[in-house]
């Protein structure tokens, strides 16, 4: 099994169902008694945050950079950045640790190629909804994305700043949430797509009029795969 080093902290909330995707499907596939082989290391949220609050991306992504060359340094075979902002580091991040980057944004492109879906709705923070190192890889596949309302925007960023990042889910955004799943679905959307990955925490995946694509468990199983492809070879062959 590779050894995974997974920055997280992006929340530390979202950091913990990575933990308890990834395990839970390592054991389902392994068996028995086996886990992940995983190294963590979290950031202090606040500090990542400060910058975004200044409009300063290139200080958050040197954050970004420092915890994953520890990563490295700490014996990581491949790296997992626990948060689809985080992403916009990523060239950095591979340039920095030489180590293979586990793609959140590819992954879930590649799920969304394989439903035939070529209209989706981006939910995340502003940079995730605005910025084109968000929104390049699922365009580039042939992917459209709906425009929100700047309304509609900014609430999506204040539910994740003000409440989801800070571990609270209240009732009144999870409605909210839910109507604005409701009129994209009358704009001919053929999906949402959580980019973020605390969203889940306040979006029922499984009751909506729209599809819901969960970026963080789509992520989580691509580590997986990538994490379990020698160990299950290795079962099959000890087998025979």
């Amino acid at each position: 099994m590779k050894k995974l080093g997974m920055l997280g902290g992006a929340t530390w909330s979202s950091s913990a169902l990575y933990y308890d995707h990834i395990n839970r499907a390592v054991a389902r596939r392994l068996g028995g008694l086996h886990s992940a082989r995983m190294i963590i290391e979290s950031l202090d949220f606040a500090e990542y945050a400060a910058f975004h609050q200044v409009e300063d991306l290139a200080g958050g992504n040197a954050m970004i950079v420092d915890g994953t060359r520890r990563l490295a340094a700490a014996g990581a075979e491949g790296i997992l950045l626990a948060s689809n902002t985080m992403h916009k580091a990523a060239p950095d991040v591979i340039e920095a640790t030489g180590l293979p980057l586990l793609d959140i944004r590819e992954a879930t492109a590649a799920r969304l190629i394989a439903d035939r879906r070529t209209r989706i709705a981006l939910l995340g923070t502003r940079f995730t909804m605005t910025e084109p190192f968000a929104r390049e890889p699922y365009e580039r596949n042939g992917i459209a994305i709906q425009e929100l309302q700047p309304v509609w925007r900014d609430e999506v960023d204040r539910i994740i700043y003000e409440e989801l990042a800070a571990g609270r889910v209240v009732r009144d955004s999870q409605r909210k949430l839910k109507t604005l799943i409701t009129e994209l679905a009358k704009q001919k959307v053929q999906a949402i797509v959580l980019g973020c990955t605390e969203l889940v925490l306040a979006v029922d995946v499984r009751a909506n009029v729209l599809p819901v694509y969960d970026t963080t468990a789509i992520h989580a199983a691509a580590a997986v795969e990538w994490m379990l492809g020698d160990a299950e070879e290795t079962q099959v062959l000890a087998a025979a």
